[in-house]
């Protein structure tokens, strides 16, 4: 069967199970304390007035809560020229549901683009989204969160990495860059202040991402050039990378 698993009995199936759900436990106690790690990081207050467009008029980072303590942002990358969002936050926002879940857990969840509030209102009406999605066209907010990167208008700082950090790790930056990048904050509101507690971007935001968990369970994965073991999908009859990523109502079915 070429590069697919070996196949074998159920028993050894279930030994080789076992030894996987030991680093599989591991992985999980990481996570935890990875996790708990977050919580503890420190957090700076949110000084400075930032204004958002939305379906009711301006409104204030405040606002956005909703009246809940914290506040979850997707950076969804939709700048303000193009005519139609990302196809990779667009796969990525297709699968957020229902909210309930946050809600009661005093969680609010937006997303916020640089695009003006009447393209993703109409957008989003294409989708058939639900979630809020605000516009914080012509503020600084992108670029004080980095995810517009613009060396004319601010100092670069790609997942945390300046210019002469990401030459120094091998990337030299280009103005071929200069533009949206996607993202996740968190936020914390204490009585009329805000603060901001964590963002993070990259493969950081995988989790998020178009099924990728469920894919990461199975025997073929995200079908990506870069995953281990090579050569799975081809005694399939399967080219990697799978079909490329579109704005979810351009695909076939």
């Amino acid at each position: 069967m070429g590069n697919l698993p070996e196949v074998v009995s159920r028993e050894e199936w279930l030994a080789a199970r076992k030894e996987l759900l030991e680093k599989e436990k591991e992985l999980t106690r990481a996570r935890d304390r990875v996790n708990a790690d977050r919580r503890r990081l420190p957090m700076v207050r949110m000084d400075k007035p930032y204004t958002f467009e939305g379906p009711d008029g301006t409104v204030s980072l405040l606002d956005l809560f909703e009246g809940r303590p914290q506040l979850v942002m997707h950076h969804f990358m939709f700048g303000p020229d193009w005519d139609q969002g990302c196809p990779s936050c667009s796969s990525a926002a297709d699968q957020i549901g229902r909210l309930r879940q946050l809600h009661v857990r005093n969680t609010t969840l937006v997303a916020v683009s640089r695009a003006p509030y009447g393209k993703l209102a109409a957008y989003r009406e294409r989708m058939g989204w639900t979630f809020p999605w605000y516009s914080s066209y012509g503020s600084d907010f992108n670029y004080d969160f980095h995810t517009t990167l613009d060396d004319r208008i601010a100092p670069v700082l790609q997942n945390y990495r300046t210019e002469a950090e990401l030459a120094e790790a091998g990337t030299q930056w280009t103005e071929e860059w200069r533009g949206e990048e996607p993202g996740i904050s968190a936020f914390l509101r204490v009585g009329d202040e805000v603060f901001h507690t964590y963002s993070t971007y990259g493969r950081g935001i995988d989790q998020f991402h178009n099924g990728y968990p469920y894919l990461d369970l199975t025997a073929l994965g995200r079908q990506e050039d870069w995953e281990e073991p090579a050569g799975r999908a081809t005694p399939l009859g399967l080219q990697l990378g799978g079909p490329r990523i579109r704005v979810p109502d351009e695909y076939d079915s």
